[in-house]
């Protein structure tokens, strides 16, 4: 996109402070998945650090089909150095527990693997994509960027989603309007065992609905292999077709679910979260 009348005073002022809060670090690594906020950050590490800046992926059985290849192609377009890392968290008990903390061991995973190969990578600062909008979710995560030192320069610098989607469109992104696409182990019930198999179920139990056609969707697991299929409300009638409920039925029981739904509250980013108040209520 070009600068023009359309790109609003703010975004600019956005850019510059981010570049502003950056430009002063010896050299930083992202932890990059590829996702907006991730790669708002690599290019504006980039454009501020040049070769002093790197985007790492880590990648593990939780990574959902193509991610690692859509992270690939936009660290290339921005130019940026790009390490793949690969990391265990199915190794640590507090994450295949699945408790509600989950993703505190899965990002003290990461930012452990990223600690490590630092010195390699000739960096010294760590740098993740938490926006302002993340400041106020149930964010386990956010309590191992504390414990590692990473910063948060959107946050910092006062971006929420919507302000970091337009920043990724003044820069050409192509995951500037990309749904959120959290790991896989996101779409496990609190309580219920993460394991490599569930993992690899969901991811192709997902990669199957989309060949479909059917857009922004999850499959939940929950209790007594039970897959909870959330897709947009407007799509609901389409999946009740007697022969695409069928099939899709027929599908989720070759890979092992034995029960498939679908919720009638349709798509909703983060619904599990809401077993969080009910179990505390």
């Amino acid at each position: 996109m070009e600068i023009g009348s359309e790109i609003s005073a703010r975004t600019l002022a956005q850019r510059d402070a981010l570049l502003a809060y950056l430009q002063p670090l010896a050299s930083a690594a992202v932890a990059f998945s590829g996702g907006v906020d991730s790669a708002v950050v690599a290019q504006a590490a980039f454009l501020a650090l040049g070769e002093r800046a790197v985007a790492v992926t880590g990648v593990s059985a939780s990574l959902a089909s193509g991610e690692l290849e859509q992270a690939r192609a936009i660290a290339q377009q921005i130019g940026i150095r790009h390490q793949i890392v690969s990391t265990d968290e199915l190794t640590r008990a507090g994450y295949v527990q699945n408790s509600p903390d989950r993703c505190y061991h899965c990002k003290t995973e990461l930012y452990t693997k990223l600690t490590e190969i630092a010195p390699s990578l000739g960096v010294e600062v760590l740098l993740n994509g938490a926006n302002t909008d993340d400041l106020g979710d149930y964010r386990p995560g956010m309590r191992a960027a504390s414990e590692f030192r990473v910063l948060s320069p959107l946050a910092d610098c006062g971006l929420n989603k919507a302000d970091v989607r337009e920043l990724a469109r003044l820069w050409n992104l192509p995951c500037a309007d990309k749904p959120a696409t959290p790991c896989l182990s996101s779409r496990i019930a609190y309580g219920e065992q993460v394991t490599p198999e569930r993992l690899a179920r969901i991811d192709q139990a997902e990669v199957f609905l989309k060949e479909l056609g059917l857009g922004e969707i999850r499959v939940r697991l929950h209790a007594g292999e039970l897959a909870r299929i959330e897709v947009p409300v407007a799509i609901l009638p389409r999946l009740t077709e007697p022969a695409l409920r069928e099939q899709i039925a027929e599908r989720f029981r070759s890979l092992g679910f034995r029960f498939v739904t679908l919720d009638l509250q349709g798509f909703r980013s983060g619904s599990l979260n809401s077993l969080l108040s009910i179990s505390k209520s």
